[in-house]
């Protein structure tokens, strides 16, 4: 199959967006089939405000479409609602090619967060944006059923996976970590007002708390929690080293869609802790204990109290569960829903 995927977002920015997307055309490439990426590196670009490392796209619908065109694509995939998605999306429409969207993000949570305003009007938007796809594929049921509740209900589930090899039990701690008192609670993630991290660092611990990964808020926590250890951006086997040397990790976030974060924490045996929102309940479950192995995480509206429960967790339910979750079955999903659309490109122009 012939694929185009158009995203704003993509490398080098570190996110799980970037992750799955990169992932998903790695494995598809690897069956064999042609993957074209429309992303900012192809265009000029200015850097996002308050975000520079994400990159929005200079560019116009015509030179989107000449790369769609040029590609002959069997399917269509508009995976973000940026520049470059609403360029893709623009021309789809006006040429009758049929695509397919996904949902990554709450942007509409994002913003209200950021500046207090509103997130109606922003979630009319995306819905203008996702309500001509054929599907709109989403991680979980749950946030299936909340875009159905926004009148969206041509959604199609398209899960996500973790890297075995990476993320798996028995790895050695960060070094750090034999300095610290126990219990340790690591949190992996942006460090952005949207990804709630202050809750999570003014909660009630007895032992020491970890941050892992950069951003926009860091310089304003580091100096608000002098006692908390900023370890900066982490990738590979340093990564997979705070998640097994930690006792628990916590996803504080109330706005993500999934939360990659979580699997590879259980993937690793490490128990996670949360709120009772999508992406923690989903793989934890309403009472932590999802798989049924045991106890994997906490989840709770009062995080210390999900921090507790995690603390008393079994890490080899949790490592069960985090192994569940496989990229080779999310980049079947992904194709099963491209393969039902059937993009008529002969004959069209840019």
């Amino acid at each position: 199959m012939r694929i185009t995927i158009v995203s704003d977002a993509w490398m080098p920015q570190v996110n799980g967006v970037v992750r799955t997307l990169s992932t998903i055309v790695g494995l598809a490439r690897a069956r064999g089939h042609l993957v074209q990426t429309i992303t900012p590196d192809l265009f000029r670009s200015v850097a996002m405000p308050n975000y520079p490392e994400i990159r929005l796209a200079l560019t116009t619908r015509r030179r989107v479409a000449a790369a769609i065109a040029g590609h002959r694509p069997d399917a269509v995939h508009i995976a973000t609602e940026g520049p470059l998605g609403w360029l893709a999306r623009s021309w789809c429409i006006a040429s009758k090619v049929p695509f397919t969207t996904s949902f990554h993000t709450r942007f509409p949570d994002y913003v209200a967060a950021r500046t207090g305003l509103s997130p109606a009007p922003f979630w009319r938007l995306l819905e203008r944006f996702h309500r001509p796809a054929q599907h709109i594929l989403v991680a979980t049921p749950r946030l299936a059923a909340e875009l159905a509740d926004h009148g969206l209900r041509h959604s199609r589930q398209w899960t996500r996976g973790v890297d075995g090899e990476l993320f798996a039990t028995g790895k050695p701690p960060h070094p750090l970590f034999a300095e610290l008192p126990r219990p340790i609670a690591v949190h992996v993630g942006r460090v952005a007002v949207e990804k709630n991290i202050a809750a999570f660092l003014a909660a009630d611990w007895p032992g020491s708390k970890v941050v892992v990964g950069d951003g926009p808020a860091l310089d304003q926590l580091q100096a608000q929690f002098p006692d908390v250890h900023f370890l900066g951006s982490l990738h590979g086997e340093a990564l997979a080293s705070t998640y097994a040397g930690a006792d628990i990790s916590v996803f504080a976030s109330r706005t993500d869609t999934f939360g990659l974060v979580i699997i590879e924490s259980l993937a690793c045996g490490t128990p996670v802790a949360g709120y009772p929102v999508a992406g923690p309940l989903d793989i934890l479950g309403e009472d932590g204990c999802a798989g049924g192995a045991g106890r994997i995480g906490g989840v709770d509206a009062d995080l210390a109290t999900a921090m507790r429960q995690a603390v008393t967790a079994s890490r080899g339910a949790a490592a069960m569960r985090g192994r569940a979750f496989g990229w080779d079955r999310s980049c079947d999903q992904f194709l099963a829903a491209l393969a039902e659309v059937d993009v008529p490109m002969h004959g069209l122009a840019a």
